[in-house]
C-alpha cells in the first residue's frame, strides 16, 4: 500500500536524496519515490506513518500526511 505525504522544504535534487534515505531507513518501507517540485513522498510498504513524518522532521523537513 502507498502512502503519501506533503514535505515542505526541499529546494533541490540534495533534498530529495536527504528524505529519501530518511524514509528508506523506517521499518516497513519497500521503495519510495521523492519529488521536490511538487513537494511530495510517496512511499511503499507496510510502515507507519507517524514514524515516516517523525524521519522526514528529523532530517530537517516539515512533513504531513497528504
Amino acid at each position: 500500500m502507498a502512502q503519501h505525504l506533503a514535505v515542505e522544504g526541499m529546494a533541490c535534487d540534495g533534498c530529495e536524496e536527504n528524505v529519501k534515505a530518511a524514509l528508506s531507513d523506517v521499518a516497513g518501507v519497500t521503495n519510495v519515490d521523492v519529488d521536490h517540485t511538487t513537494d511530495s513522498a510517496s512511499v511503499e510498504g507496510d510502515p507507519d506513518v507517524d514514524s515516516l513524518i517523525e524521519a522526514v522532521e528529523n532530517a530537517g523537513y516539515l512533513a504531513t500526511s497528504a
